[in-house]
This record gives C-alpha cells, sequence and structure tokens, in this order.
C-alpha cells in the first residue's frame, strides 16, 4: 500500500464517500449508492463544506478514496464553554480493513479536533456495530454516556 493521507473531501469525492456508507449491511438498507450521487447528497455535501464547523474527510491511497468521516465542532457552555469534536459516518473501504488505517484516520482526527481547541471528542455508533464498538474500545474511547434518537 502506498502512504495513507487524509484531506478535506471534496465534491469529486462523494461517489466514494457513498458507496463506503452504503458498505455494509446497515448502509445497504439505507443509503443509495446510485452514480451520479442521489441530489440529497450533493445538498448535504455542500451544506457541510459551507460550515465552518464541519469537516468531511476521505482517507486516500494514492488517488483511491478509502475511507471517510465527518468531524462536527460543536461550542458548548456546559464543561466550562468547553469545545466538542463529534466523528460520524466513519467507513474503511472493506478491502483496507484491519491495515490501521482507521487508527491512523482517528489519530489524525483527533489532532485536529486538538486544533480547533476541542476538550472532547465523541461519536455514537450503533449497536448493531460489536466490531465498531471493540475498535473504539482499543482507542481509548469511554462508553459514558446513554443515546437517544427520535426519527422526524
Amino acid at each position: 500500500m502506498t502512504h495513507v493521507t487524509f484531506r478535506k473531501a471534496t465534491i469529486a469525492d462523494l461517489p466514494a464517500i457513498v458507496a463506503l456508507l452504503a458498505d455494509d449491511i446497515l448502509g445497504q438498507q439505507r443509503e443509495d449508492s446510485s452514480v451520479p450521487p442521489a441530489q440529497v447528497y450533493v445538498d448535504a455535501f455542500n451544506a457541510i463544506d459551507a460550515d465552518p464547523n464541519q469537516l468531511q474527510v476521505v482517507a486516500v491511497n494514492g488517488e483511491e478514496v478509502i475511507g471517510t468521516l465527518q468531524l462536527t465542532f460543536t461550542p458548548g457552555l456546559a464543561r466550562k464553554g468547553a469545545w466538542r469534536g463529534q466523528i460520524e459516518g466513519v467507513r474503511i473501504s472493506r478491502h483496507h480493513r484491519s491495515a490501521g488505517i482507521g487508527e491512523l484516520m482517528f489519530a489524525w482526527a483527533i489532532e485536529v479536533c486538538k486544533d480547533k481547541g476541542c476538550k472532547w471528542v465523541q461519536l455514537t455508533t450503533d449497536k448493531q456495530r460489536p466490531d465498531a464498538h471493540r475498535f473504539y474500545d482499543k482507542l481509548g474511547f469511554v462508553d459514558s454516556h446513554i443515546g437517544y434518537k427520535l426519527a422526524l
């Protein structure tokens, strides 16, 4: 494998990002990986790209997008005005899993959060992803809260 790098995603990366999101049992049920990407993905990407507190990231190996995650930087009054870095939508290409790319991507993302002044990095993960839970435990994340969602 050549050198893996991490960078802000561009609109040209969108088909690869959506394909990564759709490439697992849960993603197959809720994503549409048709090409070109559906307008809802284009609109969402443009909103993320325009927001200074959002960062869509890709991991690239040469020219190939092999991973992605989204960082959200959230200011808050709680915990003495602490900023939080929220990591979401983490995916690594199935052909590159278990090669250490996820660890590298998280180390990179955590440094970006530190540089932004975040005091916490947090994430949510679906209860149906036990492999992801083990991965986050290994990275030092603590299962400290209960999360709730309400579909609208």
